[in-house]
């Protein structure tokens, strides 16, 4: 697209109807700067994006293994013991395979026990497991997304500080171990150390200042800024289109009511197994 010029010498009010054009002594660089560094804040708020709802991601899955794991496990268990019960009533071989099939599914894995210590008593089940099958009290599970202030601190912090910003290798490496250290205390929701790192990030170098570049330096940059959106394109489509993301896209507002009527359909179905197994082993 070509660009209009401005006559050197026009007369007063020539030109009716005619806006402002660009600046007669403004750089032909200057337009792909201002589009590099647009496209700089859209990436960053786009990786930000990306990153909340990996974290949302992340602790949804640890709560709903938390409070759901426990009833799959009794599902699965019950399915077993059902399926033995009818092999022991016909003898049948092939309600004999199929109790060897459930029971596979619930036997311990060599090595899967230390990961579920905090699960598993003298009985197989501990107490916050059992609760889930009952109308005892659990400990409250971990929230499900940092709050609002952790929100707002981290997005200040990454604008401020992403390593996309700096202009030289040793400015980059500076930044990249401090976004590591802020990204960490973001997935564990720990305000007070966010706080800490805004304190230190504000005492430590100013950020370089941006110089003008030549064209081929900033069409350069462009692509890299582009290669980069592609690729946390399908970081945030693989999070979506996942079990977990698919779930929490469902109720992104109240992903603990979610559960809820979650679990409510695994106590149903738990209870009709049991009354099956009931009846199996009644008569």
């Amino acid at each position: 697209m070509s660009e209009q010029t401005v006559p050197e010498a026009s007369e007063p009010g020539s030109g009716p109807g005619r806006g402002p054009g660009p600046a007669a002594d403004e750089r032909p660089e200057a337009r792909l700067e201002r589009a590099v560094r647009a496209a700089e804040q859209a990436l960053i708020e786009f990786e930000i994006a990306v990153e909340t709802f990996r974290v949302e991601v992340e602790n949804f899955s640890r709560l709903h293994h938390q409070k759901l794991g426990p009833m799959y496990s009794r599902l699965d268990e019950l399915d077993a013991l059902i399926a033995e019960a009818k092999a022991q009533r016909t003898g049948d071989p092939e309600d004999l395979r199929r109790a060897r099939e459930a029971r596979s599914l619930v036997m311990p894995m060599p090595g899967v026990d230390e990961l579920f210590h905090d699960w598993l008593d003298s009985d197989g089940m501990s107490d916050d497991a059992s609760a889930m099958l009952t109308d005892r009290a659990v400990r409250p599970p971990e929230r499900v997304r940092p709050s609002e202030e952790v929100r707002r601190l981290y997005r200040e912090l990454v604008r401020q500080a992403h390593p996309d910003l700096a202009q030289d290798e040793v400015e980059r490496e500076r930044r990249d171990e401090f976004i590591a250290r802020v990204n960490a205390a973001y997935g564990r929701g720990e305000e007070q150390v966010l706080r800490e790192l805004a304190q230190e990030w504000a005492q430590g170098p100013a950020p370089a200042e941006q110089r003008l570049s030549e064209s081929e330096e900033l069409y350069e940059r462009l692509e890299w800024l582009s290669r980069r959106k592609e690729l946390l394109s399908v970081v945030a489509r693989d999070l979506e289109e996942s079990a977990i993301g698919s779930m929490l896209r469902m109720a992104p507002e109240d992903p603990d009511r979610l559960l809820e009527e979650i679990a409510e359909q695994l106590l149903g179905d738990v209870e009709k197994r049991e009354a099956e197994l009931a009846a199996l082993t009644a008569e």
